[in-house]
């Protein structure tokens, strides 16, 4: 994946740098549009905390609306192939791509406790994770407080988009 220059994504028209950024949190292209309007970016860091101010700035209903466009964690919508791209390739880099079926199993049956006890799904920034430490973080989380699981699962989506935007704009601005 080939990064973009500070300079370039600053240059995007809004609607183009909606539709290259749309993406980065899950199904929820407004993240972009909010973050846009914070440009020109001094950095990527600066681009960094506009999307994530984004989401820290908007209501309690769009942030649940955008917890709840997570797929889950090795789940169906990996199977049926409806990822988007960024969620497969992480999801592969963490090996949930080559469960057993045992471990299938597993992370089936905590996404099914996950969803039920809190409406959402289990969201964990898989990036540099293996699926033993997200295994036991879901074992962990699953018996929190949904005051606790709302800010844990939006503190994730903030470190997937710093990982996402990372991996998509140079750092030197160049």
């Amino acid at each position: 994946m080939t990064s973009l220059s500070l300079d370039a994504l600053n240059a995007l028209a809004p609607d183009d740098f909606t539709a290259a950024f749309g993406d980065i949190a899950e199904h929820s292209p407004w993240v972009a549009d909010e973050a846009g309007k914070a440009r020109p970016f001094a950095d990527r860091a600066a681009a960094i905390r506009a999307f994530q101010h984004a989401v820290l700035g908007a209501g309690e209903e769009r942030q649940l609306d955008l917890l709840r466009a997570h797929p889950d964690l090795a789940g169906r919508a990996a199977i049926a192939g409806d990822l988007t791209e960024d969620s497969t390739r992480e999801q592969a880099g963490a090996g949930l791509d080559r469960l057993t079926p045992e471990e299938f199993a597993r992370f089936t049956d905590m996404n099914d406790r996950y969803r039920a006890r809190f409406g959402i799904p289990f969201i964990f920034a898989v990036k540099g994770a293996t699926k033993g430490q997200i295994l036991e973080s879901f074992a962990a989380r699953v018996g929190g407080t949904r005051e606790e699981e709302m800010l844990t699962a939006i503190a994730q989506v903030l470190r997937i988009i710093r990982f996402r935007l990372e991996m998509r704009v140079a750092e030197d601005g160049a």
